[in-house]
């Protein structure tokens, strides 16, 4: 079954950007209308539909969603004394007091829009893409769950960070959720540099603890991370708005929050990493993650189904998404 989704998805490879494709269009379109060709018509339809998509796409979710205001908890957003409810609880809410509010940026802390975007995932896909160079080029990386980023992946994942997230869950299994290990956390978080460290620490009444203890602990350390809150509120929306499209889990997975949000906070957005299936484009087979192959637990995120939802949005034009290796892993990089 994989191996024939995967022959199958290769056959739906473009050799051109649909972006690209719509700059084409567009000229064609203008060419067609002045040389009276019947083709004009057709180049009209066709231009027509792919702005629709591309348009329209990122329309509905900036409506419904509005990542550039929600993203992440603010003053401005999350004002003292504000109800809210957990987005992964139906029947717990807290009010913000004095001491969360002081813990919340002014406003969202990203020069709006941003331009070029890497949201980078950590599927088994990216082993041996050489795709780290690429990765880096953008002007905005964000990354999910704290994935390692030492030199024996940095050809293929990069080294370079504005945003990762980090699911509460992590630090409760890796770090003892920080009451034994905190210098021990301070120090792997170290590879993120200058870094958001971006965790919803309200989305389960269990989560909070974990999150604000990462917050104090990055600041007791004087680490160069920060931590920002995802708001209940845009998790809550953007669970709803790809339920609307036909995906149904328990929770989306941390990866298409994340690519939910740059369409809405960047210009131009480039996914790596995305790719549930144990086979590759050419029939090879991959580990789950990059760094492990480790299997998530069955049943809670519905994976296959958020891939042909980003699939649609690539082939929309609306985002890319990168499959292939962008570098050949045997021939060095130039200098």
């Amino acid at each position: 079954m994989a191996h024939h989704t995967a022959g199958k998805m290769k056959g739906l490879l473009c050799s051109t950007q649909e972006l690209k494709a719509l700059r084409c269009l567009s000229h064609h379109l203008k060419m067609g209308f002045r040389d009276g060709s019947a083709r004009a018509l057709t180049h009209f339809f066709l231009f027509f539909k792919f702005f629709f998509i591309f348009y329209f796409s990122r329309k509905l979710l900036e409506d419904c969603c509005d990542p550039g205001q929600l993203f992440v908890m603010t003053k401005l957003n999350s004002p003292m004394g504000k109800n809210l409810w957990f987005d992964g609880e139906f029947l717990y809410s807290f009010t913000i007091d004095n001491t969360t509010y002081s813990l919340f940026p002014q406003a969202t802390p990203f020069q709006l829009p941003l331009k070029k975007c890497s949201v980078v995932g950590n599927g088994g896909i990216l082993k041996k893409s050489g795709c780290g160079k690429q990765i880096d080029q953008a002007d905005f990386v964000m990354r999910c769950n704290l994935p390692p980023l030492s030199s024996e992946y940095s050809k293929d994942v990069g080294t370079k960070t504005q945003l990762v997230t980090a699911n509460p869950s992590i630090i409760q299994k890796r770090f003892q959720n920080l009451l034994w290990s905190r210098k021990a956390f301070v120090d792997s978080v170290k590879v993120y540099n200058h870094s958001y460290i971006y965790m919803p620490a309200f989305s389960m009444k269990t989560g909070t603890g974990p999150s604000l203890r990462v917050y104090y602990t990055l600041e007791d350390f004087g680490a160069k991370q920060a931590v920002l809150f995802a708001n209940p509120n845009f998790l809550r929306d953007i669970g709803k708005f790809w339920k609307s499209k036909g995906i149904h889990a328990k929770r989306l997975s941390t990866g298409l929050f994340l690519v939910s949000a740059a369409l809405g906070l960047c210009e131009e957005v480039t996914i790596y990493g995305f790719w549930p299936f144990s086979v590759d484009l050419h029939g090879k087979f991959i580990s789950h993650h990059y760094y492990d192959n480790v299997l998530p637990d069955s049943g809670f995120h519905a994976m296959p189904e958020e891939f042909l939802q980003l699939w649609f949005l690539h082939k929309s034009g609306v985002l890319r998404m990168q499959l292939e290796q962008c570098e050949d892993p045997l021939v060095p990089s130039s200098a």
